[in-house]
């Protein structure tokens, strides 16, 4: 799944599908461009620019590419060195391609970084024999990713308000502890860069936030993913918003997309916060999970909004999508003002999960950073949540 650049000015939201490439830089395509225009090679489509030998082209055109074919001149030092610098700050693959390259260009290239180095004219035949290698190893290591069960919980509030950080903070605690039990690690994404609280509830300071990861770029990767996250002592990882507020539109899509999958190859359950706005980037990461709980009240106004929540999912051809409501605040009262049949009815789906509403109890234990339990050992809130958590183990086939 990818993303929108949020900078898109379209009047609608929508969750894209861009299909990874391979991106050729070439300086022309003269003669060949009947043959590449439109083509898959090694199972991807090709993307086609043309430029100069020498031009600088920016690592962040390549991020989520599949690999990058860049020529290189044999006469332009400029040329050779423009591929060293490229391949010094890309973990994408790079295949070197020249015209009548001597065996001593390919060798410098080869330690340059160069994947492989194929000759100029492009034929596909080349092509498939240098790209083969790399869909072979992207294919073992997308089993090895999905051998490792990572999992994404999107937690979607109908409205603010509705205490959906409060209530996702101490599921994930419950969570995490279930977890850690069996050997297993769960993390916490705060994508709320502009009111997100979830260290804050959880009694955490930390000193690295999302937008670490953010301004990391190429330099992303597992090592510094987890000295972004802050440990709880439920054993939950969490990835804090920033300290200071950020622009939505600001922030960048792909970027966002890799933080995620990377999260959920390292950690075996991902809970994301998102902001109650939505933005192409959100959709689509949404679109990425196996599971989203739709937080709201049992109020006309609650489910009104719900309703609007999963009407834009609907939209988006989201609708293959396991979506949970989960009614917070909820008091045995309000059944007789709004029945079972009227939600289904405005819903079109039955409440899935019904959080008592214990105020003072889940205030006590946000202010203080903890959860509920250390407070009060028994009650309906702790039941409900325990009776959430294993439902959503149970969705994502985790035993209890």
């Amino acid at each position: 799944m990818s993303v929108i650049s949020p900078n898109e000015t379209a009047k609608s939201w929508r969750a894209a599908k861009r299909e990874a490439a391979v991106h050729l830089y070439l300086s022309s395509i003269e003669g060949v461009s009947a043959a590449l225009a439109g083509a898959r090679v090694a199972g991807f489509p090709l993307a086609l620019n043309t430029v100069p030998p020498a031009d600088w082209i920016e690592p962040d055109e390549l991020s989520g590419a599949v690999a990058a074919v860049v020529q290189v001149d044999a006469d332009s030092p400029a040329s050779f060195k423009r591929f060293q610098k490229l391949a010094q700050a890309l973990a994408t693959p790079l295949i070197a391609a020249a015209y009548e390259p001597p065996l001593a260009l390919v060798r410098s290239l080869i330690r340059a970084g160069a994947h492989d180095v194929v000759p100029l004219p492009l034929s596909l035949e080349e092509l498939e024999a240098s790209l083969a290698p790399i869909r072979d190893e992207l294919t073992k290591n997308q089993q090895a990713a999905g051998a490792a069960n990572g999992r994404l919980v999107s937690v979607l509030k109908s409205v603010g308000g509705v205490g959906a950080t409060a209530l996702m903070s101490q599921l994930a605690t419950r969570f995490a502890r279930s977890e850690a039990a069996r050997g297993r690690e769960t993390c916490i994404i705060d994508f709320d860069v502009q009111f997100g609280d979830v260290a804050f509830q959880l009694g955490l300071q930390p000193k690295l936030s999302v937008l670490d990861l953010l301004e990391a770029g190429a330099r992303l990767d597992a090592d510094l993913l987890r000295a972004t996250t802050t440990d709880h002592s439920s054993g939950l990882k969490v990835i804090a918003a920033p300290s200071e507020m950020m622009p939505l539109e600001g922030m960048p899509s792909e970027q966002l997309l890799q933080i995620v999958e990377l999260a959920t190859r390292e950690y075996g359950t991902v809970f994301i916060e998102f902001p109650t706005n939505w933005t192409n980037w959100s959709l689509s990461l949404v679109a990425r999970s196996d599971l989203v709980l739709l937080i709201t009240e049992l109020t006309v106004a609650g489910l009104n909004r719900a309703r609007r929540q999963l009407s834009l999912l609907a939209l988006q051809d989201l609708d293959n999508l396991d979506v949970r409501v989960v009614v917070n605040r909820f008091e045995k009262s309000q059944a007789r003002t709004i029945r079972p049949a009227d939600v289904r009815q405005v819903l079109g789906r039955d409440i899935g999960y019904t959080i008592s509403n214990d105020f003072p109890l889940m205030r006590a234990a946000t202010e203080r950073g903890i959860p509920i339990t250390e407070i009060k050992r028994r009650s309906a809130l702790g039941n409900d949540l325990d009776l959430l958590e294993a439902g959503v183990a149970a969705v994502l086939g985790l035993e209890r």
